[in-house]
């Protein structure tokens, strides 16, 4: 896989140690792992910049594709529910590619439907069904979230339906023996471990308390996590989906004098979850995945998310200037969370239809021999439709913004 340079305009020192001698607080001296113990939030200096593969695939392609007018490709996923945005983010990034492809290709205006399943396994079968029944749907970018990618996946592999997700983390998913089904990005498996090094690495906790909820997600990325803490772990809790009081929570949490808390789950509950944390005296830092990592997270928490940091198998779109600029002009707004990698993933499909791979059953053959660059990595599929050797990166809130602080558990 084509590994990124990260490039910062602070220099970040050469290892651990001296990474740590250099992280203040917020009143500026100490230690990060001193800062930790003493519950204030570590400095890490943030990115201004990243590379990008020199020869990545663009959705333009070389400006001479035909294909039929009824050729289409679909995003199916949350457009609406508690956690749309993530979805959001991503099929716009979709809509930004096949923009880009038709401006350039007169000869191949390519259609785009879009199919709501509200982030809901139980509702995400009839979009699916839908999706798969429509003849001139020969590729799809989605389904966002884990609960409902597992819930779909044997329609899918019924109708010999290729479809890229840019954001289901869940690492049994590849376990299914689908064969039209594709992981845009790093799993949990991958992403958990990471967390766990940022914690007790860079953050410098000493004492992680992790709280999961009931999503598929959320269970497999908190058992990876929790296994990757080893004696830093100093206990686990539930919570589900909808819940509004976490006060059990909390105080089983203050009880065990955590510095550090993991949330595993998404946005919806983990806001008003840290909200509520902050306001019972919690001065820990609070960290969560990519469930969580979306500006959602900071209007609904307010100013507890002073002390948020994220991890995510995804780049920060946004440090790309060609495709910050092109996005926040479609959206009218700064890229999110799995924006380029929506963008990467219809940028596959798109390369495929231009190469005259414009049947359901040429355009899978095309994925799964697929080995070239995207703008945010290289997109190669083993024989289980998993990347190889995919990079987490680190996130922080800060000013109000999420913003992104490097790659992470390497």
């Amino acid at each position: 896989m084509y590994r990124k340079k990260v490039v910062t305009t602070l220099a970040i020192a050469a290892t651990l140690g001296m990474l740590m001698s250099s992280c203040a607080n917020q009143a500026g001296t100490g230690t990060s792992s001193d800062t930790a113990a003493a519950g204030g939030k570590v400095d890490i200096p943030a990115l201004t910049k990243i590379d990008t593969p020199a020869n990545a695939v663009l959705p333009k392609g070389d400006g001479n594709a035909t294909c039929p007018a009824t050729t289409t490709l679909a995003y199916a996923g949350a457009e609406t529910g508690p956690n749309a945005q993530l979805g959001i983010n991503i099929f716009n990034g979709i809509q930004l590619a096949i923009n880009e492809h038709n401006a350039a290709n007169a000869g191949c205006q390519v259609q785009f439907k879009k199919f709501d399943t509200e982030g809901d396994p139980s509702k995400a079968t009839g979009p699916v069904t839908q999706v798969t029944t429509e003849p001139g749907i020969i590729g799809v970018v989605g389904l966002p979230f884990s609960g409902e990618s597992k819930a779909t996946g044997n329609i899918f592999e019924q109708a010999k339906l290729v479809h890229i997700t840019p954001a289901a983390t869940n690492p049994t998913l590849t376990d299914n023996g689908w064969t039209t089904f594709f992981r845009g990005l790093g799993n949990d498996a991958v992403q958990g471990p990471a967390a766990a090094k940022f914690m007790t690495g860079k953050l410098g906790a000493k004492k992680v308390y992790i709280v999961q909820d009931d999503s598929d997600y959320g269970i497999g990325l908190g058992k990876t996590t929790s296994d990757g803490l080893g004696s830093a772990l100093v206990g686990t809790d539930k919570v589900t989906t909808g819940q509004k009081d976490f006060s059990a929570v909390i105080s089983k949490i203050m009880n065990s004098k955590a510095d550090a808390v993991f949330y595993s789950g998404y946005y919806a509950e983990g806001a008003p979850f840290d909200q509520q944390l902050v306001s019972k005296g919690f001065t820990g830092t609070f960290v969560g995945p990519d469930g969580l990592k979306d500006d959602q997270f900071i209007k609904q928490a307010g100013d507890s998310s002073n002390n948020a940091y994220f991890t995510c198998p995804c780049i920060p779109g946004e440090l790309i200037p060609s495709f910050e600029s092109a996005y926040k002009t479609l959206a009218n707004a700064e890229p999110g969370t799995y924006s380029i990698e929506g963008y990467d993933a219809a940028t596959v499909l798109l390369a495929g239809i231009d190469a005259g791979k414009q049947s359901r059953a040429d355009l899978l053959s095309w994925v799964k021999s697929y080995d070239k660059d995207g703008l945010s990595k290289h997109y190669k599929w083993n024989d289980k439709g998993e990347l190889q050797a995919p990079t987490v990166y680190g996130y922080k809130v800060e000013n109000g913004k999420i913003v992104p602080v490097g790659a992470i558990g390497e």
